[in-house]
């Protein structure tokens, strides 16, 4: 069926699309036992017993999440998890709201199954986000993507993130720390380790006054180098960080099969999707390797297929997150994914 609405949903903008595709999400929501249906055709059970993870101390029943970035304000998470995930992580979210870049700023390349986004991280706020978690009890793990203000300097942010992660802590299963959008001035210098460490710290002390433990994770670019990965790994198991997300999107261009005008006219802006996913797997390895497997790495960028699924998996990661390719393969993807990864299981234990 996807193969009939994709076409039509490429006819339009990016921007235009997914805004039609979540009206659509919000109108199923209404109609009697649809949900039940769409959880019956597309979930899939664990024939292997490999699918259900433990990560951070959170139970997942498989290891396929949604990235941040496609249900920004939280609006859809349940829909989104009738489809087979097992988290969705919303955001990212600002502690008030914020209207982002100047459209146009999401344009597809179709040819290279990637899409490049200067977004802005534009979205209703934090509150906006937490209202929709208490109205609608969530039914699949939600994470918060947190990120600051574009207004705000970098030395006021650590304000910011503490505002969110205060008013959401209730609301959500785990917290995601942005720093890495490449798409906000000055965003990605927040992964300078004394920035860094100042946020960590700030989080870190308001959630030893909460009950409930809130794992947290760091979200990292595929641009930095090795030199500062080591830096922010070794911070991660200093500070107490729960697990890494790797990767964002990158500022790359190598390797496009899209011509040189094309991307000119396009300009600046953060690109996902299949040509980052030597990239981010190259990460995973690294941090695995690098940690001896003690810190939990939730793998993202460039999915496009079962077995680059199962390549992340194999190189360390304990999770993974679709983006790029839930919109290039449409909702039938995650279920693609699931029975694969069952299928190898079990050919694995034969």
């Amino acid at each position: 069926m996807y193969r009939l609405i994709r076409p039509i949903l490429f006819s339009f903008s990016p921007e235009t699309a997914h805004n039609l595709t979540f009206r659509m999400l919000k109108v199923m929501r209404n109609i009697p036992f649809l949900g039940s249906i769409t959880r019956a055709c597309y979930n899939v059970k664990d024939t292997s017993g490999k699918l259900h993870r433990e990560v951070f101390g959170l139970s997942f029943k498989n290891p396929v999440g949604i990235a941040a970035g496609l249900d920004k304000n939280g609006e859809c998470y349940n829909e989104l998890g009738n489809f087979g995930f097992s988290f969705v992580e919303i955001g990212s979210l600002t502690p008030e709201p914020q209207p982002g870049n100047p459209k146009p700023r999401c344009f597809r390349l179709v040819e290279d199954k990637a899409i490049i986004n200067r977004m802005g991280i534009n979205n209703k706020g934090v509150k906006y986000a937490a209202q929709c978690l208490q109205k609608r009890s969530p039914n699949v793990i939600v994470g918060g993507n947190l990120s600051k203000a574009s207004s705000t300097p970098n030395e006021e942010a650590y304000k910011d993130y503490e505002k969110s992660f205060s008013l959401l802590y209730d609301f959500v299963d785990y917290f995601t720390i942005n720093v890495s959008c490449p798409n906000v001035k000055d965003l990605t210098k927040l992964q300078d380790i004394n920035h860094l460490s100042n946020i960590i710290d700030h989080l870190l002390t308001i959630r030893r006054y909460n009950d409930e433990y809130r794992p947290i994770l760091l979200k990292i670019s595929p641009d930095i180098s090795k030199e500062h990965l080591d830096e922010v790994i070794d911070l991660a198991l200093i500070s107490g960080l729960d697990g890494i997300i790797a990767t964002n999107t990158t500022n790359s261009r190598e390797g496009l099969k899209a011509s040189d005008e094309k991307l000119k006219s396009i300009g600046n802006g953060g690109l996902s999707g299949a040509p980052l996913h030597e990239r981010s797997l190259e990460f995973i390895r690294y941090i695995h390797d690098k940690t001896n497997g003690l810190l939990p790495i939730v793998g993202v960028g460039g999915i496009m297929t079962p077995q680059q699924a199962k390549d992340m998996l194999d190189a360390g990661a304990s999770l993974i997150q679709l983006y790029s390719g839930f919109i290039y393969n449409g909702p039938g993807f995650v279920r693609k994914i699931l029975k694969y990864l069952n299928k190898e299981a079990l050919k694995k234990e034969a």
